[in-house]
């Protein structure tokens, strides 16, 4: 009977791992629903790092389970093992093998890095107003900063693919203080615990810190950026899914890091319009309420109280802000 050759067992071998990698790399569930245009950037190049871990993992623990049949130790059997003072050719090549796969993984991280608009110079303080038009709604998105007399520069990642120097749409002021998301709309002076963006809308987050760092995360826009006291940070997206979505602290930030949560919804333009209009309503009779009622015979809780709600605070972040 002929002997099979060593290199078409290895062939058969590196068919059968690359389909079995490829088929569970490029269909697994392990990602959240996405939800952003910036998403399918991030999930093609997971996909990826994946495919090619699996295929690792086969070609090492598969080795060291044949070693482990063909070459045990037989009954009866002492002498000693065969000395092997190594293999230059093998050596070379998976010394070159991950090189390259390092190298590959790298130039196509940094074009999706800027895809998504992390070499954009990002971040300003916008002196003037821009109107946008989202879905064929007018929105204007004007962020005025009279305090400022000089444009300040900031770090950001996320911008919309195609649409990098753009004006955002929406733009939408976010602090981070332990332990909640505080959101403030310039244009339209509403405050919210909440995030709410229209469908489709190129939304700019500016990001800052009162206390420690924190870092905004949204899973299923796949974005993460550091809110940093003293040093503006921008996040920029495009949501694609009407729907409710997480908003997590990806940064330890104290003893109550873990409930520091909020929440992104996105809504339909229309929608969306609505929640505008009925939050400006909401708080400029909040506003009158509060001017009928002098805030100097008020403690810090019972000032707060009205708009605690509204804002999404939980009593529990309230009680920890007012230590």
């Amino acid at each position: 009977m002929q002997k099979v050759p060593v290199s078409l067992w290895t062939l058969l071998a590196g068919l059968l791992i690359s389909a079995i990698s490829i088929l569970i790399g490029q269909n697994h569930t392990l990602m959240p629903v996405q939800a952003s245009l910036q998403a399918p950037l991030v999930d093609g190049f997971f996909n990826i790092m994946f495919t090619i871990a699996i295929a690792l993992f086969l070609v090492v623990e598969g080795t060291i389970v044949i070693f482990l049949i063909k070459y045990r130790r037989r009954r009866g059997d002492d002498t000693d093992g065969v000395p092997v003072e190594g293999n230059t050719a093998l050596e070379i090549f998976w010394t070159a093998v991950p090189t390259v796969i390092v190298v590959v993984l790298g130039i196509y991280s940094v074009d999706v890095y800027n895809k998504m608009g992390g070499f954009e110079p990002a971040g300003h303080v916008h002196s003037s107003a821009h109107v946008a038009h989202v879905s064929g709604s007018a929105m204007a998105a004007t962020l005025n900063d009279q305090s400022a007399s000089t444009t300040e520069a900031s770090i950001g990642i996320g911008g919309t693919p195609n649409a990098q120097g753009k004006p955002a749409d929406l733009v939408v002021d976010v602090k981070g203080i332990q332990y909640a998301w505080l959101f403030n709309y310039p244009e339209s002076g509403i405050s919210a615990g909440e995030l709410h963006v229209p469908v489709g809308a190129d939304v700019q987050l500016n990001l800052s810190a009162d206390d420690v760092i924190h870092s905004f995360w949204v899973p299923n826009f796949r974005l993460k950026q550091d809110a940093l006291p003293g040093i503006p940070t921008e996040l920029r997206f495009t949501a694609t899914k009407v729907g409710t979505y997480p908003v997590v602290c990806a940064e330890l930030c104290g003893g109550y890091h873990g409930s520091m949560r909020s929440q992104v919804i996105v809504h339909t333009p229309e929608d969306y319009q609505s929640w505008l209009t009925e939050n400006q309503v909401a708080q400029q009779q909040d506003m009158q309420q509060a001017v009928a009622v002098n805030p100097a015979n008020l403690s810090t809780s019972e000032f707060l109280a009205p708009h605690v709600h509204d804002m999404g605070i939980s009593a529990a972040t309230l009680a920890q802000l007012q230590k």
